[in-house]
């Protein structure tokens, strides 16, 4: 009938050409994102090959976190200024260079000098990467390709330990670094055939130095000071300051942002245009969720259960796997559902699998430990592709790789945060059940864990913002404007 609305567009082909780009981009994000965990199960193994302390080995990792922190911000720049696809290569390769330093370190200061390079090659590719693909794939087609790359950050917090407690098992620690040689060989070469090459959307645009002294070192120096924090250091005179100083620097960044007449290096603007803000307090809350979670359910299941590091890395196996379903799941649907549909629905099945955490007082069996981390995995897997899906889609392809930048270090952030936050949270419940004994440690995690819950009904408050519509709806309203 006349009055029947028009059938939604068929979903373009996603051909060879694009898969293919899919799979060497994504080789840059797992190598950078499995190398942030991966170096966790060697902590212990670094400390004793240097003879230096926990606390100072710790840097080892710490470094790595501040350096990503404040590259992200430059990727933007980056690519508008010198292309994507070469600032993407030209990070995989000083990438490679600085994981053959660390492997050849002779102290721990060297170590963590090169832990740095490293980090700030490793900032760039995942934001980058992501960029070069949502160009390469177009609005129609960015929400499948999102949500089939999208799986590597989920999964490398999982695979790390376990890839890194199998390499120690077998071989030194340089081998930790050495890894990712080929890898990264593997997606250099690939890079220059497949990816393709996009003229520089500012080629002469002036870097915001102003910004950039402002948003990288008040990022890096706010997530130190919460890290102390959180690391038991309490709040002590040097975290206090560092997360005074680290907040009034980016609210000097915004205020600077609003004023300039440049572009800035993240335009605070963007957090204002609809879906940006909500997709972004979605983004944060997510990664302060996740990678929050992912630093208590170790220390429980070796503390408060005392299982090995093997073991713990088992168990935590299925939220690798939920995630890998959720996102064939949102493969299949982020085009017929609508991105709140969806999210909603993750931050409900992350809800609904962090309640037997709660819990732990009772001590649920680890079968139902691993069924709940399964629903978390498949929750986690269906918030972070279509959000991001969603503001690709409605960007214009010389926004991206700055929005993809913005997006990218709220989601680091955010982790930085919530991990922060539980740690202090976690820490003050073990004082105050110490009287306890083993049972109050077992009780002090679930008291932590409600804090999770609590991340989630925050979520929802940017969830409840996002697009009604489908993405083929909103397709063919624009085709009709």
């Amino acid at each position: 009938m006349n009055g029947d609305p028009p059938p939604a567009p068929a979903p373009e082909k996603i051909d060879k050409r694009l898969v293919q780009t899919a799979f060497v981009l994504v080789l840059g994000t797992f190598m950078a994102t499995l190398d942030a965990t991966i170096v966790s199960v060697g902590i212990g193994t670094l400390a004793r090959e240097f003879d230096v302390g926990v606390t100072e080995v710790q840097w080892v990792s710490t470094a790595y976190l501040l350096a990503v922190v404040a590259a992200v911000p430059a990727s933007g720049w980056l690519a508008d200024r010198f292309g994507g696809r070469r600032t993407w290569i030209t990070a995989v390769v000083v990438f490679l260079l600085a994981s053959v330093l660390c492997a050849l370190s002779w102290s721990l200061t060297s170590l963590v000098v090169f832990r740095v390079l490293q980090g700030l090659a490793g900032g760039l590719l995942p934001p980058t990467g992501q960029a070069l693909l949502a160009r390469a794939a177009g609005p129609r087609r960015i929400g499948r390709m999102i949500s089939i790359v999208g799986i590597v950050p989920l999964l490398s917090p999982v695979l790390g330990p376990l890839v890194g407690g199998s390499i120690l098992s077998v071989a030194d620690w340089p081998w930790l670094f050495l890894v990712n040689i080929p890898i990264g060989l593997v997606a250099v070469v690939l890079g220059l055939r497949v990816v393709t090459a996009h003229s520089p959307a500012a080629a002469g645009a002036r870097f915001d130095l102003r910004g950039a002294m402002l948003l990288s070192p008040g990022l890096a120096v706010l997530v130190l000071g919460l890290t102390e924090i959180g690391d038991g250091g309490g709040a002590t005179t040097l975290a206090v300051a560092g997360v005074v100083v680290g907040a009034a620097m980016l609210a000097g960044f915004v205020v600077h942002g609003l004023r300039t007449r440049a572009t800035p290096l993240i335009d605070p603007r963007l957090f204002t245009r609809p879906p940006f803000g909500a997709a972004a307090l979605a983004l944060v809350i997510l990664g302060a969720s996740m990678f929050g979670a992912l630093f208590l359910l170790p220390l429980y299941l070796q503390t408060g259960r005392g299982l090995s590091a093997w073991e713990t890395g088992l168990l935590l196996a299925p939220q690798g796997v939920g995630a890998a379903v959720g996102s064939i799941v949102v493969n299949r649907t982020v085009d017929r559902l609508a991105t709140r549909t969806l999210v909603l629905t993750g931050i409900a099945l992350i809800a609904a699998g962090t309640v037997v955490f709660t819990q732990l007082d009772h001590a649920p069996p680890d079968g139902l430990i691993a069924a709940s981390l399964l629903i978390r995995g498949l929750g986690i897997a269906m918030i972070g592709a279509p959000v991001m899906a969603l503001v690709y889609r409605t960007m214009e392809p010389a926004m991206i790789p700055r929005a993809s930048g913005a997006l990218n270090l709220l989601s680091t952030v955010g982790g930085s945060i919530g991990t922060a936050v539980l740690a202090v949270v976690l820490q003050s419940r073990l004082d105050a059940r110490a009287p306890a004994g083993d049972a109050g440690v077992t009780l002090a995690f679930a008291d932590t864990f409600w804090w999770v819950l609590g991340f989630c009904l925050v979520a929802v408050l940017g969830a409840s913002r996002l697009s009604r519509r489908s993405a083929a709806r909103d397709a063919e309203s624009s085709a009709a404007g």
